[in-house]
C-alpha cells in the first residue's frame, strides 16, 4: 500500500497522506513519495492545482517521533546543514515551496506539530469543523524547525506565533479561523466540496497570472517596502497580453450580450 496517493482529474492534482493508522505521520518513505508527487505535480502541464489531505480521522500528526528523534539526535553538523534543503511534507514545507501552482489543503482532522507546518505551507486552507491544530512540538522538547515558525509569524503576527509556540496548546477549527490560521471552516462531510470548488475557481483563472501572483506574494514577504512596490508593478505589468485580449475580449461579449 503507498504512504501516500496521487490522482488527477480535470486539471486538480489530489495527494492523500496514506498512513491512517499512524495518524499520517511523515516518515522517510512518506516524505520521499510525497517528493517526487510534488516535483510531478509541479512539471506536469495537464494540472493546475492539488488539494492534500489526509486518510483516515487526521489530517497529518507531523513527523513520526519513533524515526525522527534517534535519526536527528545521531545527526552530525553536515547532516543538519543538508537538511536544510529539504523539508517534511515532500519538501512543501521546505525544498519545493517555490511551486508557483496553488496547493489547497483539505484539513479533514488533527494536523498538530509537523502536520500543522505543512498545513501552513499550503497556499488556502479549508478546515473541517472537527479539525484541531497546535505546536506540540514544544510538549516534547522541540519546537517548529521545518516553516512552521516562519509561516505562522506572518501569516498569524508575533502574539499568535508566540502564544501558540509557547503554550503548545490545541485549537480548535472555529478558533483557528479567528486568529487567521484557516481560511474556511465547514461541516467534516464538505471539506473535499468545498476544497474542490476553490480548485475549480482557480483552475477558471488565468493560470500565468495565478503562478505570478503566488510568486509575487511569497517574494513580497520581508521586503522594505519600496522593494515590494517595485517588484509587484514589475510582475504584474509583465503578463501574457494575448491571453489578456482574448479574455477581455470574451468579457465584452458577454458583456453585450
Amino acid at each position: 500500500m503507498s504512504v501516500a496517493l496521487y490522482e488527477k482529474r480535470e486539471r486538480i492534482a489530489y495527494v492523500t497522506l496514506n498512513r491512517p493508522d499512524a495518524m499520517n505521520a511523515l516518515d522517510d518513505a512518506m516524505n520521499d513519495a510525497l517528493w517526487a508527487i510534488w516535483a510531478d505535480f509541479e512539471a506536469d502541464p495537464e494540472v493546475d492545482v492539488a488539494i492534500v489531505t489526509g486518510n483516515g480521522r487526521a489530517f497529518c500528526a507531523g513527523a513520526d517521533l519513533k524515526t525522527f528523534i534517534p535519526k536527528w539526535e545521531r545527526a552530525t553538523l553536515k547532516e543538519a546543514r543538508a537538511s536544510a534543503t529539504r523539508g517534511i511534507g515532500g519538501g512543501l514545507t521546505r525544498g519545493q515551496h517555490r511551486i508557483t501552482k496553488p496547493v489547497i489543503a483539505a484539513i479533514n482532522g488533527a494536523a498538530i506539530g509537523g502536520g500543522f507546518e505543512l498545513a501552513l505551507a499550503c497556499d488556502i486552507r479549508i478546515a473541517s469543523s472537527t479539525a484541531r491544530f497546535g505546536v506540540f512540538e514544544v510538549r516534547q522538547g522541540l519546537h517548529q524547525g521545518d516553516g512552521g515558525l516562519v509561516r505562522l509569524l506572518t501569516i498569524a503576527g508575533m502574539a499568535v506565533a508566540l502564544d501558540l509556540t509557547l503554550t503548545g496548546r490545541e485549537v480548535l477549527a472555529e478558533e483557528a479561523f479567528r486568529l487567521g490560521l484557516v481560511n474556511r471552516v465547514v461541516p467534516a462531510a464538505e471539506v473535499m466540496e468545498t476544497a474542490e470548488s476553490y480548485a475549480r475557481m482557480i483552475v477558471g483563472n488565468s493560470q500565468h497570472a495565478v503562478r505570478s501572483a503566488k510568486e509575487t506574494i511569497l517574494e513580497l514577504i520581508g521586503r522594505p517596502l519600496d522593494d515590494a512596490l517595485r517588484m509587484e508593478n514589475f510582475n504584474a505589468y509583465s503578463a501574457d497580453f494575448d491571453e489578456v485580449r482574448a479574455r477581455l475580449e470574451r468579457f465584452f461579449n458577454r458583456a453585450r450580450q
